[in-house]
């Protein structure tokens, strides 16, 4: 099993930033890819950004693309969502999820991921 718990999500005005982090424990960090998804209400969950094992590619979703940025510290057990010039449409709870690495590429697949943290909401005001 791998326990995740994302924080730093919040309240900010359109245009500014938030640092997310997801803090795992259980098991070999480094055994597993990580994604951020992230679900608005009425919509289904979409995957946002997800990294590689050894943090070696990152892989983004077209609408965050030059504006958010992921990476991990596996020293740490730690994977970051660096969120800038949000808008509002990037309101949604942020969830992180690891994925057993079955194959070289990150899945952008809600179905490929293994374990889920509890998600923290993010509001982004215009």
């Amino acid at each position: 099993q791998v326990q995740l718990v994302e924080s730093g999500g919040g309240l900010v005005e359109a245009g500014g930033s938030l640092r997310l982090s997801c803090v795992a424990s259980g098991r070999t960090f480094s055994n597993y890819h990580m994604g951020w998804f992230r679900q608005a209400p009425g919509k289904e969950r979409e995957f946002v950004a997800g990294i590689r094992w050894s943090g070696a590619r990152t892989y983004y979703a077209d609408s965050v693309k030059g504006r958010l940025t992921i990476s991990r510290d596996n020293a740490k057990n730690t994977v970051y969502l660096q969120m800038n010039s949000l808008r509002p449409e990037d309101t949604a709870v942020y969830y992180c999820a690891a994925a057993t690495v079955r194959r070289i590429g990150v899945s952008d697949q809600v179905s490929e991921y293994d374990y889920w943290g509890q998600g923290t909401q993010v509001t982004v005001s215009s």
